[in-house]
């Protein structure tokens, strides 16, 4: 009788590692949108200062992508992934030392800087540890790590501030990283150099026929921007993560200004957490959805953009989370919908650079789209604050988020278009 191989699944406890990388990550830098009423009340930051504040991360984060991208392909996911984290650890901590807007900017600027290698890092893991089959589901359970960490915020954060104070929120959270440095270096290798992988998981890796014996060398950056593919990513992120960012910085605000009649930080956790918990629903289902497609025979190209029009469609219906008529609870439902179809289609448009392009090039394309998202969420930050202080001075705050829903409504369905009018036919990119 023939010896039957035990097939091991340590690819999935690397992912889980990116899992909690990437929950902490979100957790570190969604604790000053949980603070955001209270800086206002006893720090007299206001919409415009608070967008400045988040600008600066967004701008610091959006640049330090194309060198964290370029310096994770050089130097590696293992020791790249792990000075990020430090790093941004330390930054998240340092927001205790802040005493006004510049503290905050300052501590906010490190953090962007620091945090900038996470997404870099993860995919180009994702796609050293996972084949293409298998990429689109690692990506959405790892993403929804973003989820979990906004979750995790408003049920953590007002408990610690109520028991020690805001800038406790700010020391506690940031030290969470220090346990997942120590976690990553003792877990954590390359399929080639992991003793605990089997031979037959190694060669299931391994499967994908176009990128085996890739070459290593690293890809110029203006090289990289001669490519459809790589334009095709920076499109899709420039025009679709502002509104996560929106999400993230400005839904806690809308919550405490506009609905439940001024609830604050004690009482606005409820909300976020089934926002954000439907978004790692949306995270892994989108993941799987395109998964399930490329098992039934249609190409992974065309797995990813009919997901995408999915996912893009179901964002619409957010354009009335500020109508008349619609409850706080029903508001919260739509903005849940938009949220979580997020998510699916950020799982998806991720996976598109590990399906065209090869593993050197990952973590800089990476680099490339999520400055591309970031500088222009940074500038839909700086509309966002002062759309909002306009109307709220003239005593209709709720006509600026009806602006910001109305934008946000549109954007992935217009992005889809674009995305695909430019490059209707995507294919494998080959580098000499």
């Amino acid at each position: 009788m023939p010896e039957i191989k035990k097939v091991s699944n340590y690819r999935w406890t690397v992912c889980a590692l990116i899992f909690f990388a990437t929950t902490i990550n979100y957790l570190d830098r969604q604790v000053i949108g949980i603070l955001k009423p209270l800086l206002e009340s006893d720090l007299n930051i206001g919409e415009i200062q608070y967008a400045n504040i988040v600008t600066i991360f967004q701008l610091f984060y959006g640049f330090s992508m194309l060198l964290a991208g370029r310096l994770i392909d050089k130097f590696g996911t293992k020791i790249g992934y792990g000075i990020s984290v430090l790093l941004w650890s330390i930054a998240a901590m340092g927001h205790s030392l802040a005493k006004g807007v510049i503290g905050f900017g300052f501590w906010r600027a490190l953090l962007g800087i620091s945090e900038s290698g996470n997404f870099p890092a993860a995919i180009k893991t994702i796609a050293e540890w996972f084949p293409k089959k298998e990429r689109a589901l690692a990506t959405g359970i790892f993403n929804s790590g973003t989820n979990v960490g906004a979750i995790v915020a408003p049920i953590a954060v007002p408990a610690i501030v109520i028991a020690w104070g805001w800038q406790a929120a700010f020391i506690i959270t940031g030290a969470i990283g220090f346990i997942w440095i120590i976690l990553w270096f003792i877990f954590y290798e390359l399929p080639e150099k992991q003793r605990k992988l089997s031979a037959t998981e190694l060669e299931f890796i391994k499967s994908d026929l176009d990128e085996k014996n890739e070459s290593e060398k690293p890809i110029p950056w203006l090289k990289l921007l001669k490519f459809r593919q790589t334009w095709l990513f920076f499109i899709g992120k420039a025009m679709t993560d502002p509104i996560w960012w929106f999400y993230l910085f400005w839904i806690p605000g809308w919550l405490s200004t506009v609905r439940g009649a001024g609830l604050d930080i004690k009482s606005f956790g409820l909300p976020l957490v089934v926002i954000y918990t439907s978004t790692t629903v949306g995270s892994i289902g989108g993941g799987w959805i395109s998964s399930y497609m490329i098992k039934k025979g249609i190409s992974p190209f065309n797995a990813r953009k009919y997901t995408m029009l999915i996912f893009a469609l179901l964002v619409i219906p957010v354009f009335f989370a500020q109508s008349e008529g619609v409850s706080t609870w029903g508001a919260v439902a739509l903005i849940s919908l938009a949220a979580s179809s997020h998510q699916a289609w950020s799982a998806n448009i991720f996976t598109t650079v590990s399906d065209a392009f090869p593993k050197r090039a990952i973590s800089s394309v990476t680099g490339i789209g999520g400055m591309a998202g970031a500088v222009s969420g940074a500038f839909v930050s700086i509309f966002a604050g002062h759309i909002l202080d306009f109307f709220k001075k003239a005593g209709h705050v709720e006509t600026g988020y009806t602006i910001m829903f109305t934008i946000a409504a549109c954007a992935y369905i217009l992005a889809w278009i674009i995305m695909n009018v430019f490059a209707p036919k995507v294919k494998k990119v080959v580098i000499d």
